[in-house]
């Protein structure tokens, strides 16, 4: 049977028509993500990206035919700018740093609404994994301790273990050098006393 982007043609019918179905009775985007995923037993997320992806399968004369006049489309996304990454990302941050999780933190950015934590979960996500240094100088400037500051600490104190190993250690060979010292000086007094009196 053939697919499209892994649900059956069927499927993907009946996803159409009960978006377009529920967008025409009022209803959103994602409550009907989540009653269709809880219908079918998919999750929500994945029913949102499948329905995203469809809508730019626009190449696929199937496709085609589906969406014909449902008038269903996806908003362009217009992408963060510089500052409002670096903005959210500090909160998310901070967030962090009171022990909340990520996935908390965005659903609280994001005001409960899905779409956005999505993407404010995305980005984190992408940025953390393409760009480290810049989730280090964030954190910095929210006056957070960043990992390199943690590695930093550690080889310190590290090094200052050794250092106190090896102190201690050249201390206890320094004692028993000086005890060594001491009996062969005793020893070779004795032979000299030896010697003068033979």
């Amino acid at each position: 049977m053939n697919k499209i982007n892994g649900y059956t043609e069927e499927e993907a019918k009946r996803l159409v028509e009960y978006v377009s179905d529920g967008k025409r009775e009022g209803k959103t985007l994602s409550g009907l993500f989540a009653s269709y995923a809880q219908k079918t037993g998919r999750a929500k997320g994945s029913v949102r990206n499948y329905y995203y992806a469809l809508l730019r399968s626009t190449g696929d004369k199937r496709v085609r035919a589906i969406l014909n006049g449902k008038d269903l489309k996806a908003e362009k996304i217009v992408p963060f700018s510089d500052e409002e990454t670096d903005k959210i990302l500090k909160e998310i941050l901070l967030q962090k740093s009171r022990g909340v999780s990520v996935r908390r933190a965005v659903l609280n950015l994001s005001k409960g609404d899905d779409k956005l934590m999505l993407r404010y979960q995305n980005k984190y996500r992408n940025v953390a994994g393409k760009e480290p240094e810049r989730i280090e100088r964030l954190m910095r400037e929210c006056g957070l301790k960043t990992e390199s500051d943690d590695a930093r600490k550690r080889i310190e104190e590290e090094i200052n273990g050794l250092y106190d190993k090896l102190a201690a250690s050249l201390k206890e060979e320094n004692k028993r050098l000086t005890t060594l010292i001491k009996r062969l000086t005793d020893e070779n007094a004795l032979l000299r006393l030896q010697l003068r009196n033979n």
